[in-house]
């Protein structure tokens, strides 16, 4: 398996596989209250068959060419993952997130992952608007958005319930040129 580094921190990006399932769900338990603040993917890996679903689901999607998931590691321990939500290469969009257990938040691993996976989108891939679908109080991963460029296309108010209450979603997006731009000015 490949993995690529994030930095002189010893940080790695490498896939999330369904024969991950355990050390995924390990993970998801260190950081459940955490992730599960404004990710719903806390609600979703709750046990050993449910978390190999969950990534089944994502090797299915990395064989059709519909997204993607990956996880960090930090010291051979998973902290937390980026991927494409979804990727729709004909239209030329993708939709990228993260997650971090407690342990990594304040590293800027996030940061670091997406730039390497909307890198390969933009690069490899053809895509071009890479969006960010956040939960409007979710500051950290507002700040990521803005760490990578993105611009605030605007909000969708009370678009989405989540554990029973309605929630205002921000998107924010980057598009090939702009990225681009940014990482030659860099």
């Amino acid at each position: 398996m490949y993995a690529i580094s994030l930095g002189d921190d010893g940080a790695e990006l490498r896939p999330l596989e369904p024969w991950q399932a355990e050390e995924f769900l390990a993970h998801m338990e260190r950081g459940r209250e955490l992730i599960g603040q404004h990710v719903g993917l806390a609600d979703v890996v709750t046990d050993l068959e449910s978390s190999r679903t969950f990534l089944q689901s994502y090797a299915q999607k990395a064989a059709t060419d519909t997204g993607r998931i990956y996880g960090i590691w930090t010291d051979g321990k998973l902290v937390g993952g980026v991927l494409f939500r979804t990727m729709d290469i004909a239209q030329g969009t993708a939709e990228a997130g993260c997650w971090l257990e407690p342990s990594a938040v304040g590293r800027g691993l996030v940061t670091r992952a997406s730039r390497v996976i909307i890198d390969w989108a933009v690069e490899e891939r053809g895509i071009h608007r890479v969006e960010w679908h956040v939960s409007a109080a979710n500051t950290p991963s507002i700040a990521v958005a803005r760490r990578l460029g993105m611009t605030k296309d605007g909000v969708l108010r009370e678009s989405y319930l989540y554990r029973g209450k309605r929630c205002d979603m921000e998107i924010w997006s980057v598009l090939a040129p702009e990225w681009r731009a940014a990482r030659r000015a860099s």
